[in-house]
Order: structure tokens, then sequence, then C-alpha cells
């Protein structure tokens, strides 16, 4: 009878569930078949559909809610879960996650700190086999170390992952508990099972979703809350979800000025989104940004880093000033920052392109402590952002530079060639540059093939504004094969990598005439080092010309005399320059006879300078540098010389003595 009776139900099952594909006896999918379905728009699996976050929900309407094959893995889940004997006939893990069996406040921290030792997904399951009872932000916790651990782009680096008993049985317990399970623990396991990528239709994601909505229409959630549901949904349905709009309007309705910082930080991010129209709550802004300016001092370490990526992630207009308070913060708390908080902080300054003294003082006191120490992404996230500030700080570089010297066989190659262009933008050598750029040699020959186009471009580009030439390794970048890539359109190496290429071959062919290698076609070369945007050469400050224009017209007597914005042969371009022939008369600009002697004037404002030292960057000192080998005669007009000046007759006298110190008078042709 009993066999019998299993026949009758396997007919009735084979009549309403027609074979489609062969399913294994545990009820997953076999993964060695996964490339004969690759044309399905996604994979499921009893439990849960491994998917891909992009275009999810146009996927999910394109199959249909009654697709063929989703309805037998769906529905097998669903009738297997309600029978009952999901756990005692498959033998899988059982979890209490329900308010009645919750672990004891010791065991939570515990849990977490051996949560975050876990350095792979089956360490996290044999931790939770370990834990007799947990709760509901526990078990969400141990799906977001698995998604740290699997994630990769949009999908998992193993989605075989998904099949283990353990996740099964957790998603079973999630689902059967979902009534029962705190607030906190029911968005947390929802942001986890949307970060593992389960399908959108499996039960214990429509479980999840459906609890949610009842108490998001109950209007029980705090602000936190609110803001994870929002990215939820937002990753689950698209930006045209109406559970968007509904958690927004919750979230305008409370008041700013009692949320916590962590409360802030995540309304911050949550409007990020481009779902959120932030003209429509700008008041709301207005509140947020308020209460922030007063608690801004009260904020510990983890709460101003992460403000600053929130502010980052936010891109509003209106956000300097609680970028300029948190800044003071953040200057406080310099020696606190884990590497990870202090590289989120590093990142969001050079994005906002703001630093004060109290902050870089802070460093200065703190980096020299820290080189050996600390991750090699955060030593150079240090240095880069000195660099990008051209901020020159003989302290830090110096200790950066040494600590490199021991640890850079361990930095990625984007690393060596960050430190290195920190060198080149502020065109200061460290005591040790010997043994830095050996250390650089020795990488070039052991992972030259590791280097991005882009990045070995910029690595020996900023050599040369140091004065150091990879005489080794040139060659390979003047290659025909070098070229092709740089013209190639999906590699992105366009005018400013041509521009780079052009001052290498400038630079190697005035500095180190005895190379003979291959050198750069006149067709790969630009015309001009100064453009809009990345260029090699810093424009002339207009301010500056316009005192030093009216005094060179008063000391020469007609502007014909000199010309500006003088566009050389050789790619650079002159400020000011003046003809002079064989005895020393001034030339007007249109002749070009008889002109042995070109002086050049350089005009020089504070942006051709580090911004804390009276030093000029790299590309400037390399230019002047390049125009004596050209044979001009350099006569430096620098803006803090200029800013003594109070009245015309003594920019006259300045500029004569300046410019023809030997001369009592000047002669004019």
């Amino acid at each position: 009878m009993r066999v019998m009776a299993l026949k009758l139900m396997e007919r009735c099952l084979i009549q309403r569930y027609p074979p489609v594909e062969p399913v294994s006896p545990a009820g997953l999918l076999n993964t060695r078949n996964v490339g004969q379905l690759s044309r399905l728009p996604f994979l499921c699996t009893p439990v849960i559909g491994c998917i891909q976050r992009q275009g999810f929900r146009k996927l999910l309407q394109g199959c249909g809610r009654r697709g063929l094959t989703a309805t037998i893995i769906r529905e097998r889940f669903f009738v297997t879960s309600r029978s009952g004997r999901l756990h005692s006939d498959s033998g899988l893990p059982q979890f209490h996650l329900s308010r009645l069996h919750q672990p004891t406040t010791e065991d939570k921290p515990a849990f977490q700190e051996q949560l975050r030792s876990c350095s792979s997904s089956e360490e996290v399951f044999t931790l939770l086999h370990s834990v007799e009872t947990m709760s509901a932000t526990m078990a969400a916790a141990a799906l977001h170390r698995v998604a740290d651990l699997e994630q990769e782009g949009t999908t998992l680096k193993d989605p075989s992952v998904l099949e283990k008993d353990t996740i099964r049985a957790l998603c079973f317990q999630l689902e059967q508990d979902s009534q029962q399970l705190t607030d906190d623990g029911l968005v947390s396991a929802l942001l986890a099972c949307t970060r593992i990528f389960l399908d959108r239709r499996s039960t214990v994601m429509e479980r999840l979703v459906s609890e949610t909505k009842g108490r998001l229409d109950r209007r029980q959630m705090s602000v936190g809350q609110l803001c994870i549901l929002g990215d939820v949904m937002l990753a689950v349905e698209g930006p045209h979800c109406i559970m968007l709009e509904q958690v927004m309007e919750q979230i305008q309705i409370q008041k700013p000025a009692q949320w916590s910082p962590e409360d802030l930080i995540g309304v911050y991010k949550f409007m990020q989104s481009g779902s959120i129209q932030i003209g429509k709550y700008q008041k709301l802004l207005n509140a947020m940004n308020s209460h922030f300016l007063k608690v801004a001092p009260h904020m510990n370490p983890a709460a101003v880093s992460g403000m600053f990526s929130a502010l980052v992630a936010f891109n509003h207009t209106n956000v300097m000033p609680l970028v300029v308070s948190l800044c003071e913060q953040a200057a406080r708390h310099v020696p606190h920052f884990t590497d990870e908080e202090l590289t989120a902080v590093l990142l969001a300054l050079m994005h906002f392109d703001h630093s004060n003294h109290s902050f870089v003082e802070a460093l200065e006191n703190y980096v020299p402590k820290m080189t050996f120490s600390s991750h090699p992404e955060t030593v150079t996230t240090v240095i880069h952002f000195f660099g990008h500030m051209s901020i020159l700080s003989p302290s830090v570089v110096d200790a950066i530079a040494e600590s490199f010297v021991y640890r850079a066989d361990c930095y990625s190659t984007s690393q060596v060639t960050k430190h290195i262009m920190a060198l080149g933008k502020l065109g200061y050598l460290p005591p040790n540059a010997n043994k830095v750029f050996r250390k650089v040699e020795h990488i070039l020959y052991t992972r030259f093939s590791q280097f991005q186009p882009h990045m070995l471009l910029n690595l020996f580009h900023s050599c040369i504004l140091v004065e150091r030439f990879p005489l080794n390794f040139v060659d390979k970048v003047f290659s025909v094969f070098f070229l092709l890539k740089v013209h190639d359109p999906n590699i992105k190496l366009n005018w400013h990598a041509r521009a780079q290429l052009t001052q290498l071959w400038m630079a190697f062919t005035l500095e180190c005439p005895f190379y003979e290698g291959p050198m750069l076609h006149s067709k790969n070369r630009v015309k001009s080092l100064l453009a809009s945007g990345h260029s090699l050469e810093t424009p002339m400050d207009l301010h500056l010309f316009n005192s030093v224009q009216s005094a060179l017209v008063h000391l020469l007597g007609s502007p014909s005399y000199f010309d500006f914005n003088v566009l050389t042969p050789n790619c650079y371009t002159l400020d000011v320059e003046i003809k002079l022939n064989q005895k020393g008369y001034v030339l007007p600009t249109h002749n070009t006879e008889d002109v042995t002697h070109r002086l050049a004037l350089c005009i020089d404002g504070k942006n051709r300078f580090t911004t804390n030292k009276r030093q000029l960057l790299g590309k400037e000192a390399t230019k002047q540098r390049h125009l004596r080998l050209l044979g001009y005669e350099l006569i430096q007009v620098p803006y803090y010389e200029l800013e003594k000046l109070k009245s015309k007759t003594s920019m006259v006298d300045y500029l004569h003595q300046k410019i023809f110190p030997l001369r009592q008078k000047i002669r004019l042709q």
C-alpha cells in the first residue's frame, strides 16, 4: 500500500510539473550543466536563485511570473518547506532565530569577533554549527560575511556556495520565523539575502519582503531601518519601486534633530541614489545639514569616516560646509582611525579638494609612526593625498620613502606607481632617493608585464619630473606595440598620454643625448603641452600677468616689444617672450631675423608651487630645465616677490632689474 501511495503521489507531481530539465536528487541545479544553460536569464535552485544584480527587474518582467522553469523550482521548494520535513528528512542543521531563543549578552560580541576572523565561507559554516542559539541579527551577519567573502562584482565567485546545507537551513529558518524577527534582524537579513543574490521569487525572499512591507505600513521602523530597507528595495525592484517613495515619506516626517550620527550617515547615503529627487526633499536636507553641524564635534572616528564616505556618494553641491567641519574633526581623530577609516577620509578630502593646516599637522605627527605597520593601500593613499593636494611635507614623504624600500615588493603595481607619481608631482627627492629608484628598477625587471600601459607611462613620466631616467625600459614605451595601445580607444590613453610621451621624448633628447634607442615619431607627439584638464603645464595667472604687462609697456615703451602665451616649436608655452639681437637691442615681436637671444619671463603664480613651501612643482621645474637646455634665458618672476611691490613704479624698477640687471638704459630697435 505504501508503495502504491508513493507511486500515486509521483504521478500527480509529474502531471502538475512536467519535466523540463533533469533535477538532481538533492533538488539543486547541477553546476556541471551551467554551461548548457548559459542562455537562461538566470540560474535557480530550489531554495534560492543566483542572479546578477544588474538588470534584475527587467529580467524578472521578461521571464514572467509563471515562467515554467522558475515555477517548477519555486513550487518544489514551497511544497518541501511546507511539509516540515526539510530538517528531519535531510539532516540539515537547525537554527533557533525567534525571540524566545536569544543568545546571552556575552555571546553576541564574541560571535561577531569570530565571524570577522573567518577567511572563507566554510569557516563561517563551521562557526554557525558551533552556535547553539543565535539572534536574527547574528544570522544576518553570517550571511553578510559570506557575501563579503564571495562577492565578485555583481556575481558570486562560487555560486555553488548557495547550495550548502547550512545556507539552505538558515534561509528556511528565516522564512519560518519571519514574523518573530526583530525589525533590525528582519531588514538586515533581507539586505544580506540581496547581497548573496537570492532569487526575488524564492519563498524566503517573498516572505521577508511581505513581512517588511507589513511593518512599513504600520510605521514602526526607525530611520536606520528605513534606509536599509530602501537600499534593499532599490536593489531588488529598481528605482521605480513604490516602496521607495513610502520609505522616503516616512523618513521625511521624522525629526532630524533627534537622529544619531549613524542615522544621518544612512540617510545621506540613501538619498544619493538616482531614484531620490533631492529638490523634492530640500527642507529635509537643510534640517539634516543643520543637525550635522551640531553633532559633528561629538562624532567618533568611525562616524567621521562614515560621514565622509556618505558625502562622497551623496555628491551634492551644498556639502562643503559639512566637509570643512568634518575635516576639523578628522584632525583630532587621525591617530585613532583604523587603516580603512583613514583611507576613506583621505579619499574624500581628495574628492572635495579640501584640507587644512590642523589635519596636515596631525598627519605629519602620525604618519612616521605607521609607515611600516599600516596596510599598503593606506600608506599609498597618504602619499597620494600629499601629492594630489600639492603639499610638500618632508617628514611624511621621507618616512614613506624609507618604508617603500623595505615594503615595495608587497605593493601592487598601482601602489608603486602612485608613490613615484607623488614624488614627481611635488618635484621632491627624499634623502634615500637612490635606494628608492633602485627598488623601482628591481620591480620593473621582475614585474614589468604586470604594469598596465597607463601605469607604466605615469611611472616613467613621473621619473623624469625628478630627473630620474629609466634608460633600460624606455625603449619599450617607444615601441610600436606600446604606441598601438596608446591609440586604442578602449584603453583611454588619449591626449594626456600622448603629451606624456612627448615630454618623455623631449627629456631623453635634451637630457640623455647618449640614448640611442627608438624615439617617438612626430605623428605621435602633441603640438602643445598646455591644454584644459590634465595639462602638463600650469596656465599663467592672469591677475599677475595684467600687473606685469602694464609695467612692461611702461618699461619698453610699447606692447610690440614683447609677446605673451607664445607656443614654442618644442611644445612649451612661454608666459612672456622678449627678443634681443647680438648687440643687446630689444627687437619687435614680428622680427624673426637677427634674433640671437630669447628671454622667457616665467610669471609663476601660487598654483605653480607646492601649497606650503616655495618650491616649484615637478612639471614646472622640468619645463624651466628644458627651456634652458633649448637656449632660452629664463627670468623667474614669482608671486611672492610681486606681492611685495606696492606701486607701478616699484613694479617697473623690479622688472628692469630682473630683465636687464647690467643696463642703466634699455636699448630698443
